[in-house]
């Protein structure tokens, strides 16, 4: 019997009640922020509240994630899943990274490092949505964290080289670049595939009004789609970041 961490697949009347209050989950997310937030209120630094409303932000979508009722609709829907990896390595790892204190700042990892990251995080998210892994991750609570940590580890990791202040321009975009292609080729396996794939989602699907089949479907779409916008933004905010100071440097004439 499957027993998923976030428990067993909710029906839509008793969703929103379906609160996870794991205590030690609990305990670990407020020591956590504690811990974050405490490191920034004692820095001296002209952008502190800057960096205590995106740390904020973070651990705001990471209890979402694990303590709200999205973590019960993810044992349903495959979609809910995906939506929650995306969220979990496109917005809060790079809300975190952006939020380091100033003496973690040497942690941002400049050059071929981020190739390395890159290829780290491609081939953990690639296997954790291959039908046998997910199945495993689900069946064991062991696994399951397996899973979210090292999601949120890769992801950090390429987004500490993304981001990191001597990074170099080209090499930052074509890691995002990179991410966008890969993310969108595995959201179109996904999308494609004629049968369903993930067998602990069949007969879940059905009270939310989807066939196994339309669920993975849509799980497709959002890795394939929106997952890409927050890789574009960044690759935006680099560009006009980087020309915008290469202005402000010029002499004046």
């Amino acid at each position: 019997m499957i027993a998923p961490y976030c428990g067993a697949a909710p029906l839509p009347a008793e969703w929103l009640s379906r609160w996870n209050l794991d205590p030690v989950l609990i305990v670990a997310l407020a020591c956590g922020a504690a811990l974050h937030l405490g490191l920034l209120i004692r820095e001296r630094a002209d952008d502190r509240n800057a960096r205590l409303a995106l740390a904020g932000s973070a651990w705001t979508l990471i209890a979402l994630l694990l303590v709200s009722p999205l973590c019960a609709l993810t044992s349903a829907l495959f979609s809910a899943r995906v939506a929650h990896h995306v969220v979990l390595i496109a917005a809060v790892a790079p809300l975190l990274v952006l939020s380091l204190p100033q003496r973690f700042a040497r942690l941002r990892l400049p050059g071929v490092a981020g190739s390395g990251a890159f290829v780290l995080h491609m081939v953990l998210l690639w296997l954790w949505h291959a039908p046998a892994p997910y199945a495993a991750a689900l069946a064991d609570t062991r696994m399951f964290w397996m899973m979210e940590l090292s999601l949120l580890g890769s992801a950090l990791l390429l987004w500490l080289a993304v981001l990191a202040p001597a990074a170099r321009l080209g090499s930052a975009m074509a890691l995002l670049l990179g991410s966008v292609v890969q993310m969108g080729l595995l959201g179109a396996v996904i999308t494609f595939a004629r049968t369903p794939l993930y067998e602990v989602h069949l007969g879940a699907t059905a009270p939310w009004g989807l066939s196994a089949l339309q669920d993975q479907q849509l799980a497709g779409l959002v890795m394939w789609v929106p997952a890409a916008i927050p890789y574009l933004i960044a690759a935006l905010m680099l560009l006009v970041g980087r020309f915008g100071a290469g202005l402000a440097d010029e002499p004046a004439r």
